[in-house]
């Protein structure tokens, strides 16, 4: 039996505002699948982004994808977040979460002088347009630590996962769709919250076997993963 949220008529670009599923009959289970139409338009390129980009990924309840650059560019100051306009609801609350982490983890991380004399500008880049209200902290926290370092992620690089102001890890709603789409543009790898582990049995085989998972379970393992030692 299968399920379809969208018809054939749709556009290219449109493709990225679907998700498409099916129902196993033998389990009851739904795995969700993906389509060509979806892939091929690089969104997450193959050479290392610059240091202070990070790209993530959310789904809504409904299924609709996000894929974001997270862009943290920093200037000299006095420690301060400054967000780009736009920002709202879910997606400015987990970045505000994650620079209170930061700030409260600077001296851990090594990174207590940079951050005190720096300003940190937030812009969030939606690729597919779909906005999706996703939550997006570790991605904000391994940009600034990667801003602060001038080291870049590696290439192909997508980060999942959110924390809360205490600095806790919370895992994301769904692996399956995210990293579906992430695949199809670009992506090579994934850090994922370790919470999510078991949930890499929803995950299509083929997914797993292009794009390799990296779970952390801590802020500073999160950066430690992506950018070498701290």
């Amino acid at each position: 039996m299968y399920r379809s949220y969208a018809t054939a008529s749709l556009g290219s670009f449109e493709y990225h505002q679907t998700s498409f599923s099916f129902i196993a009959r033998d389990t009851g289970e739904e795995h969700f699948v993906g389509v060509p139409e979806q892939g091929g338009r690089n969104l997450i390129p193959p050479d290392p982004p610059g240091p202070g980009t990070v790209y993530s990924a959310g789904v809504s309840d409904d299924s609709v994808i996000g894929l974001y650059r997270v862009e943290v560019p920093i200037s000299t100051g006095t420690g301060k977040l400054k967000m780009a306009g736009g920002l709202t609801g879910q997606m400015k609350e987990s970045a505000t979460r994650a620079f209170a982490v930061l700030g409260s983890r600077k001296s851990e991380l090594g990174l207590a002088q940079d951050v005190d004399i720096s300003d940190f500008h937030l812009q969030v880049i939606d690729l597919l347009g779909n906005r999706v209200e996703a939550e997006i902290g570790t991605a904000v926290f391994v940009a600034c630590c990667s801003a602060l370092r001038r080291m870049s992620v590696a290439a192909g690089l997508l980060v999942l996962g959110d924390m809360t102001v205490q600095g806790n890890i919370k895992a994301v709603r769904s692996l399956a769709e995210p990293l579906r789409v992430a695949m199809d543009n670009g992506a090579k790898r994934a850090l994922i919250p370790i919470e999510n582990k078991r949930t890499l049995l929803d995950v299509n085989a083929d997914i797993l076997e292009h794009v390799d998972a990296i779970f952390y379970g801590d802020p500073k393992t999160a950066v430690m993963k992506v950018l070498g030692g701290m």
